[in-house]
């Protein structure tokens, strides 16, 4: 076994593990950042397709909630179980009733729309979260989380999330150590230039976009929540219990879409309440024009009424209220959210596109489109470069050049490895996948050297 450098030991295994996150994993991130990219592109698209539902008539007397209600578990039959209702208080905007119906998947609700103004049903469709998305969107969605293959199709979006930063700074650090020292101008520094000239553009973007992902994911989500939990930086959730203590909720709901509680028997809900309860909540200092009124699923719950409207981070605060005296028994502020709470609140809202409404939609189509741009870069350099015809060079593996680092570097890169891959199984699972396709690689074609030879 030759023996190399320590420096150029280090650059070996960064070349060779930035070279297999591109070409293994690469697709999966295009993937992600193309469909990305189509979910927060077509905000205003779903607007217009669904127009006839969102909006009602501009002018006229807003309608109580209850008779709103009551025409809206006409067109459902009465059979389904109320889950939340969001009313229509700015402008034209529709109120949207929502219903659990068995039928849907997790988290999805149908909806009804009624125009307050004339109590006309205007839409009635499937939404899904606590975003409360419509189809056009759910779709991209379902694509971008699993490519429509359920539990099973989202350990993509999870491979992609876990080696995004690792390719990130990865190729970062190859640049700073192998940068030419002069301007050379040929095909493969050419490409190699734009890509790390993009590279070093969206750093940030993929860093926090991959960090945010992690919080979604499947089998590294939970390892996330657990950190922030023993750091205390989870969301404080209200305490909907009217005789109990407060419990600690996910700011990421709406993305993992669980129902909240435990399945209850119905309750018999008189739609008056619901007038009640805004009206207590609004005088409460509840300002916002976009909110949602959850009723209790049990005799021993707390009415809820949450601000929604994601495009003003500061426009998320809470109250709960006792049905019985219409007495507010706990509220959540964003101004006294914990500092790591305010950051990953504005971090979910900015993956998903709506801090701030069309500006951070620009953004994040413009690196979606970057992104894309520097994985089809990255593949080019590597069809530019490829080798004429296959190489027997062992130095072309993980594991070679792995064990050409230091005792103290080989003690190092493993112990990360292996915390990284308790921390984020996919990353972990992926990698013995990558070492066990370069084994397989360097004995196949030392056989086939020696059958040459001999």
């Amino acid at each position: 076994m030759t023996s190399c450098t320590p420096r150029a030991a280090w650059l070996n295994l960064l070349r060779r593990l930035h070279f297999y996150i591109g070409l293994f994993v690469g697709p999966f991130i295009f993937i992600a950042a193309l469909t990305g990219t189509l979910y927060v592109a077509t905000p205003q698209l779903e607007n217009a397709l669904y127009q006839d539902a969102l909006y009602g008539v501009e002018k006229g007397e807003r309608q109580p909630l209850a008779e709103q209600i009551a025409i809206a578990e006409q067109v459902t039959g009465g059979h389904l179980r109320l889950h939340a209702v969001r009313p229509g208080l700015s402008g034209n905007d529709t109120t949207r009733v929502m219903f659990a119906d068995p039928r849907l998947g997790e988290s999805e609700n149908r909806a009804i729309f009624i125009d307050p103004m004339t109590l006309q049903v205007k839409g009635d469709m499937t939404v899904y979260g606590t975003s409360g998305i419509l189809p056009l969107r759910q779709w991209i969605d379902y694509v971008h989380r699993s490519l429509l293959l359920g539990d099973v199709g989202r350990i993509y979006s999870e491979l992609a999330a876990s080696w995004m930063w690792v390719a990130a700074l990865g190729g970062i650090a190859l640049w700073f150590f192998t940068r030419p020292k002069r301007r050379l101008n040929n095909p493969v520094q050419h490409h190699r230039r734009w890509h790390v000239s993009l590279g070093w553009i969206l750093l940030a973007g993929m860093l926090l976009f991959s960090a945010t992902g992690l919080t979604w994911s499947q089998w590294a989500g939970g390892n996330v929540d657990r950190l922030r939990a023993a750091f205390g930086w989870m969301t404080p959730q209200l305490n909907t219990q009217l005789h109990g203590m407060a419990t600690i909720g996910d700011p990421h709901a709406e993305h993992h879409a669980h129902h909240d509680g435990m399945e209850m028997p119905d309750m018999q809900l008189d739609w008056v309440q619901f007038d009640e309860v805004l009206q207590s909540a609004q005088q409460a200092g509840i300002s916002a024009t976009k909110l949602e009124i959850r009723p209790p699923r049990s005799a021993d719950k707390a009415w809820t009424v949450s601000e929604i409207d994601r495009r003003w981070p500061t426009q998320v605060d809470a109250v709960a209220i006792d049905g019985s005296s219409m007495a507010v028994i706990d509220r959540t502020r964003f101004a006294d959210f914990p500092l790591m709470a305010k950051l990953t609140r504005w971090g979910v809202d900015f993956h998903m596109g709506v801090l701030f409404g069309l500006p951070n939609q620009l953004l994040l189509i413009a690196f979606g489109c970057a992104l894309c741009v520097t994985i089809v870069l990255g593949y080019r350099l590597w069809w530019i470069r490829r080798p004429a015809r296959a190489s027997t060079n062992p130095a072309g593996t993980l594991l070679y050049c792995w064990l050409h680092l230091s005792i103290v570097g080989r003690t190092i890169t493993a112990s990360l490895a292996l915390l990284l891959g308790l921390a984020l199984p996919v990353l972990g699972g992926s990698l013995l996948v990558f070492i066990l396709m370069d084994i397989i690689r360097w004995r196949r074609h030392r056989q086939e050297a020696q059958i040459t030879v001999g």
